[in-house]
């Protein structure tokens, strides 16, 4: 579907990676973006300069608090905020008591694309998933005709217009661009988990698992959700609520109809007759939570006719994505693995249950509001270190001794943090950098941490 926005003024605000495709997005459609950045840190230099020469001269930038604004009806067509900016505030109760519509870049995206959408959402797994399904799209129809977007690091506005009939989008979707949406329609979703995350800007879990189950609207029978069995959230939403077929994935169930893991196999079953896939050796992925993503993803391609053959195979050459249980090198007999895009508890748990060697564990980081009970009972007997950073090292150590870990070193910084666990570690250790929290306290994002983990490892003698 296609809205008609020819000089129509609308507002979009912040200017980050979702941003600055909406305002391309807009200026392609016809419309006339106006800018707002609420970073009293950047100057009307810095915000035009992200943006595509294109762009520039003709978007208006302002440099302001959204509630300073003077919301008269009408006086935008549409209000695009970019996924880091809540929605429950003063200033959005204005523009809501001024009839104006609120869509997230995902929605004004949608409204402009063409093709086959595949959303995927959940809690951990969605990048994983949505890349190896971009692979497997990739590999049945061309390279052309196959948009990667969303959360994953490429704006879904700035691909929009780029797609055609033939196109299929493999997006990624997080709670935050799920808040605003209105006619958002894929043909398959997928919701891989949902366990606690982002509570600080969701408040409770019901809030959250709302938001992640909005991938759903407008689905009906002809459509397909992807779901996981095994999570009592997406389960229960499965049976009661969703409206869109279910095709359900396990790892810890058989499955009459669906796709689960028995043993080392990955089975397909439909009217409770089974079919082998593959062993989940034949792949380079390691871990339960990988078995889950590959079962999903595999899922989600029968779901939209693509051949298992050219599944599989893209499955048995698909390499994990960078941060995300990614291993990094063997130094001195000691193998480290990144996995830095691990930023709640329940990722950390698939990170160290993914390990098979006495472990030296990197934990802590910016506080989301989580607890940390489950995470550190996953730790069992694998983890002999336990060196914690940022602002939660504290009331995570406290959290780890009451369940009797005793090996915890408070790190003062990040250069202590890994030069404690290089002293620490012998031939035949892991080393796991997998934090539980999000990056922000000490780092601009996850990705930056993840690599300058990678590169201290990498420079080891």
């Amino acid at each position: 579907m296609e809205t008609d926005m020819r000089g129509k003024r609308v507002l979009v605000i912040g200017s980050g990676l979702s941003g600055v495709g909406a305002v391309r997005l807009l200026r392609q459609a016809g419309a006339v973006p106006v800018l707002l950045d609420e970073n009293e840190k950047l100057t009307e230099e810095d915000v035009r300069g992200r943006l595509s020469e294109e762009d520039r001269a003709d978007t208006e930038i302002l440099l302001c608090k959204l509630v300073t604004l003077d919301w008269e009806r009408n006086t935008y067509f549409a209000v695009v905020p970019s996924p880091g900016v809540p929605l429950d505030t003063p200033a959005f109760d204005r523009v809501r008591e001024a009839g104006i519509p609120i869509w997230s870049e995902i929605e004004l995206a949608y409204r402009f694309s063409s093709g086959q959408l595949i959303a995927i959402t959940g809690t951990n797994g969605k990048t994983t998933t949505t890349t190896l399904v971009g692979e497997i799209v990739k590999n049945h129809i061309g390279k052309e005709h196959t948009h990667v977007v969303g959360n994953i690091g490429y704006s879904y506005a700035e691909a929009a217009l780029k797609t055609d009939r033939d196109s299929i989008t493999v997006a990624e979707i997080s709670s935050f661009q799920l808040e605003a949406v209105e006619s958002f329609h894929a043909n398959v979703s997928a919701i891989l988990n949902i366990t606690p995350d982002h509570l600080n800007r969701h408040h409770t879990m019901e809030n959250y698992a709302a938001c992640k189950e909005n991938i759903t609207n407008h689905q009906g029978g002809d459509d397909v959700c992807v779901l996981n069995y095994d999570n009592e959230l997406t389960r229960k939403f499965g049976k009661k609520r969703c409206p869109a077929r279910v095709l359900w994935f396990s790892s810890r169930e058989e499955l009459k109809d669906g796709i689960w893991l028995d043993g080392d196999q990955i089975v397909k079953s439909h009217a409770g007759e089974r079919t082998t896939l593959m062993n989940v050796h034949d792949m380079h992925l390691v871990g339960r939570c990988n078995a889950e993503n590959v079962m999903a993803a595999i899922g989600i391609c029968l779901s939209i006719g693509i051949p298992v053959d050219v599944i599989l195979k893209t499955v048995k050459e698909f390499r994990a994505v960078e941060h995300r249980i990614e291993f990094v090198a063997t130094k001195n007999g000691v193998d480290y693995y990144n996995d830095s895009k691990a930023t709640n508890p329940d990722a950390a748990i698939q990170g160290i249950e993914a390990m098979s060697k006495p472990t030296i564990l990197i934990g802590g980081g910016y506080d989301k509001g989580n607890t940390w009970d489950e995470w550190i009972e996953a730790f069992h007997d694998k983890v002999k270190l336990l060196v914690l950073i940022g602002e939660t090292r504290e009331s995570i150590a406290e959290c780890a001794g009451k369940h009797g870990v005793k090996n915890i070193v408070l790190a003062d910084s990040w250069d202590d943090a890994l030069k404690t666990c290089v002293q620490g570690a012998e031939p035949g250790d892991a080393v796991l950098l997998s934090p539980a929290c999000a990056s922000w306290d000490m780092f601009p994002n996850y990705e930056t941490r993840g690599r300058m983990f990678k590169d201290y490892v990498n420079s080891l003698n």
